[in-house]
């Protein structure tokens, strides 16, 4: 199940796929990777040892020692006398934590952020992507490494499998739960191994006989409703892997000032025609989505990306609030040569509409002649895409795919 024992990287994956990236060591970390002479001693992030204070985060050179979280600042320097003490930088923090948060998004808009350093995923294949969820795990592994820390992934069906397989390896761990493997996975584990049983509710499962999270799940439901209420019976469906977990994603976002979608590519985009297929297959899906929340927009935005630091965007207004990539999507294919030289690599591209509310009053000559045809042609177009929306939406997003879609092959781009 772990990362070292993958032989087939390409793994077929049927099901859910669901990460938690969690940060390793990662305000001790970032204050290592912006002091380098601290780099390989002990670093402590917390409140003074010299009052009541409490450690945030000790390095890996200081865990040796015994310093762990929420241990008493007083306590961790009797234990770790020669470490670097800090009181921290949390702004810092989440400037460092919000680049990690952009390349999951990179990846995939279904990003729920727990914390500063934690977040679930979703990378369901067929969902935004047909490649294999390890591979793209992978990825964002090693595009945070180039940011200066380390992050440990679990992957799994559900929340919980993903929580407890990102805790197994740190750091710089990937812990890969294929599907039907969970329950042999959680089976051996301890019961606090799973996010939820804090010390009090530990004391009573095992008071109960119940030691390990199989035990858990094959425990009575009626007697762990007895003992827990509704939390029992919810406890042995987490405990045997039948969790069905949601990543709720931007989508769930209210009052959206923009919709946009973006792809990263495995390798670089180097042709007009492939950067032209790859504009026209995320205008797709931003319209997608604009038609699913009711909305429209005039404002178009193209970014392209060939690395972290070289990103450039351009943006153009529209004479019409429209919802169909047929028109807004042909829009950005036109600033590409405005942003773009030829034989340029290209990482990744995205699309956005915005300008939902904007009171806009365009100057039009309302004696000028209509062109029917054009007209017409776009009404049949935008057609095309509600019904295009609703094969998806009925039999999955693989149901129905354009050439443009199809061309990318193994290099089929992620939201």
């Amino acid at each position: 199940m772990e990362d070292a024992r993958l032989t087939n990287p390409l793994l077929h994956w049927d099901g859910p796929a669901i990460g938690l990236l969690d940060l390793d060591a990662f305000f001790a970390s970032v204050e290592q990777l912006d002091h380098p002479e601290w780099r390989g001693r002990p670093v402590i992030v917390g409140g003074s040892p010299d009052g009541r204070g409490v450690v945030s985060t000790a390095s890996y050179e200081a865990r040796p020692y015994g310093v762990h979280s929420a241990m008493p600042s007083a306590q961790a320097r009797r234990l770790c006398p020669d470490a670097i003490w800090t009181g921290g930088n949390f702004a810092r923090y989440r400037e460092m934590s919000n680049q990690v948060m952009s390349i999951i998004l990179d990846e995939t808009p279904l990003m729920e952020q727990v914390s500063v350093d934690e977040a679930f995923f979703d990378v369901t294949p067929g969902r935004f992507s047909r490649e294999s969820p390890i591979e793209i795990c992978r990825r964002i592994q090693g595009r945070v490494s180039e940011l200066g820390i380390t992050c440990s992934i679990g992957l799994g069906v559900n929340k919980t499998v993903a929580k407890i397989g990102s805790e197994r390896q740190k750091p710089r761990g990937l812990t890969v739960v294929p599907p039907g493997t969970e329950a042999s996975f959680l089976a051996p584990l301890p019961v606090r191994a799973m996010s939820g049983i804090g010390e009090a509710t530990e004391r009573r499962l095992l008071g109960m006989g119940i030691t390990t999270l199989g035990a858990l799940a094959a425990a009575d439901p009626h007697d762990m409703e007895l003992a827990f209420g509704v939390h029992g019976p919810r406890m042995i469906e987490r405990a045997s892997g039948r969790e069905r977990s949601q990543v709720l994603g931007a989508d769930v976002e209210e009052d959206p000032k923009s919709v946009s979608n973006e792809r990263t590519f495995p390798t670089d985009l180097t042709e007009r025609a492939e950067l032209v297929a790859a504009i026209r297959h995320v205008s797709a899906l931003v319209g997608s989505r604009l038609r699913r929340k009711g909305l429209a927009g005039h404002v178009v935005t193209l970014k392209l990306r060939r690395d972290m630091s070289h990103t450039r965007t351009m943006r153009s207004q529209l004479s019409e609030m429209t919802d169909d990539e047929h028109v807004f999507g042909e829009e950005a294919v036109a600033l590409l040569d405005r942003l773009w030289a030829e034989g340029s690599p290209v990482r990744l591209v995205g699309v956005g509409v915005s300008g939902f509310d904007d009171d806009v009053s365009f100057q039009m000559d309302l004696l000028a002649p209509r062109d029917e045809e054009a007209d017409e042609r776009k009404e049949r177009l935008r057609n095309l895409s509600v019904t295009a929306d609703e094969v998806r939406e009925k039999f999955g997003a693989d149901a129905l795919s354009y050439g443009r879609d199809l061309r990318f092959g193994h290099r089929q781009p992620k939201d």
